[in-house]
């Protein structure tokens, strides 16, 4: 498992694959991710201490990402990760989170007492099939109900049920409401969720363009960052 990379491209930054503790929520259908946690504190401060020490500060920027939201790393961790912040002086932090700790990312931000660009897995602006088909957990109702509390979605393309307008609409929406955005090409995994490849093979002809679009990140597969198995 790789757990340190550097982002040459857009967005240039280091990023972190840590371990946290059980995913507040886990059942979305689509996701096998939360497998990568612990519930020894121990373990997870160990591994993640090691990590945090290949940090540079080479682009002053830094993300972390885990196996659910940044409230599930320890308490140590994050105080780590603070430390690490001053050391190397890094200026900017990506973090991510599910909907449910809305009401803890102020408290969060404060904590880093550095500008944070928080991502949250929305996967489709579509409600229903967010929360009934993919069991998100994510109701929020409209794109400005979002953006009280989050900076960057990651939408999620290729599914079987998933349809090009549905597509379509996610894309319109976060190409003219949002400064950053990540868009997952979905790779099967343990689950039942399949995917589409008539519909991946349309996404990267007719959206091929937001590989030179610099405020989307594509990920046409899921190590794409350099961090993961």
């Amino acid at each position: 498992m790789n757990r340190y990379s550097v982002i040459e491209n857009k967005f240039p930054r280091e990023i972190l694959l840590l371990k946290g503790f059980p995913c507040v929520w886990g059942k979305c259908t689509f996701c096998d991710y939360i497998l990568d946690n612990s519930i020894s504190e121990e373990e997870i401060n160990k591994i993640n201490f090691e990590i945090l020490e290949k940090v540079t500060g080479k682009y002053k920027v830094l993300e972390v990402i885990n196996s659910g939201s940044s409230f599930e790393l320890p308490k140590k961790t994050l105080h780590k990760i603070k430390e690490i912040i001053k050391e190397k002086g890094i200026e900017k932090l990506f973090l991510e989170s599910h909907w449910c700790y809305k009401n803890k990312v102020k408290e969060m931000r404060e904590y880093f007492e550095i500008p944070i660009i928080f991502k949250i897995g929305v996967e489709t602006f579509d409600f229903k099939f967010r929360n009934e088909f993919l069991n998100k957990n994510a109701k929020f109702k409209t794109v400005k109900e979002l953006k009280e509390y989050f900076d960057s979605p990651c939408i999620m393309v290729g599914i079987k049920g998933q349809t090009r307008e549905q597509i379509d609409k996610d894309m319109d929406i976060i190409l003219n409401n949002f400064n950053h955005s990540t868009v997952n090409v979905f790779v099967e995994n343990s689950t039942k969720i399949k995917r589409d490849e008539k519909l991946v093979k349309w996404f990267k002809e007719k959206y091929k363009f937001l590989d030179e679009n610099p405020k989307i990140e594509v990920l046409y597969n899921n190590t794409d960052f350099g961090v993961g198995d």
